[in-house]
């Protein structure tokens, strides 16, 4: 992800400001995070429907065919 160039403001309950250096350092490492988590869940569900057709294919079914049965 592209981090701005410039700080985003903050709504501090009264005015918006520029986020201080602490603030901002610590959003960028929660911007970090939830990328991480975000790529590790589509990474979670990439490799579950890999080992879901890994199955199929050893059953020699097509997911039309497993969808048809398990209805």
């Amino acid at each position: 992800m592209v981090m701005p160039t410039v700080k985003p403001t903050i709504f501090d309950g009264e005015t918006n400001r520029p986020m201080t250096d602490d603030e901002y350092a610590q959003w960028q490492t929660d911007n970090a995070e939830t990328e991480a988590q975000a790529l590790a869940q589509v990474e979670a569900l990439a490799a579950k429907d890999a080992a879901r057709q890994t199955v199929l294919d050893k059953l020699g079914l097509t997911q039309d065919e497993a969808q048809a049965l398990l209805g």
